[in-house]
């Protein structure tokens, strides 16, 4: 995961922690976990009304905003449904086009996400090192939490050393 550093001022970014869920030498895809919207996926997705009707979509970054892309959690890892696509553990991407009765019984878990958050080769790795994000492993249900209005603080709570410290500070240190 990447967790956004008090230097970083892009407001598409800023105080969020992000899930990457493809990093190659071509470049990086992930979801912002931290943003969600007032749209819900039963009003975005009829198709997906069931229990997701009142779930919020959330902002997944910049880019494809006018697209849904789905997150999910297998209830049983030896059971993907079509059109999986695994990403880490037992985390990946659903597609929302496969019928949903083939895709939701084999789901523990599911977020949907307007759009997603991209780089270029090399752009990733170019605002790690100016100090723009912190790298962090993540856990299963983070991209899953109720509540994601303390994921920052509690995801660099949970860091060794001066990253727990860090979870300490205000969201911009420069109005302390």
């Amino acid at each position: 995961m990447l967790v956004a550093t008090a230097e970083l001022r892009d407001p598409h970014f800023a105080g969020s922690v992000v899930l990457l869920l493809d990093c190659d030498d071509e470049g990086a895809l992930g979801v912002v976990l931290t943003q969600p919207t007032p749209a819900r996926v039963g009003d975005v997705l009829p198709e997906w009304r069931g229990p997701l009707a009142a779930a919020a979509v959330h902002r997944g970054g910049p880019v494809g905003t006018d697209g849904a892309l789905g997150v999910g959690r297998l209830a049983d890892a030896s059971a993907a449904p079509p059109g999986w696509r695994p990403c880490f553990d037992d985390v990946g991407l659903v597609d929302l086009d496969a019928p949903v009765e083939l895709v939701s019984d084999a789901l523990a878990d599911l977020r949907v996400f307007a759009g997603y958050s991209g780089w270029g080769a090399e752009q990733l790795r170019g605002e790690i090192e100016e100090g723009s994000w912190y790298v962090v492993p993540s856990r299963t249900g983070d991209p899953f939490r109720p509540d994601v209005q303390h994921l920052r603080r509690d995801v660099l709570r949970r860091q060794p050393g001066e990253l727990a410290w860090v979870s300490t500070r205000p969201a911009d240190p420069h109005q302390n």
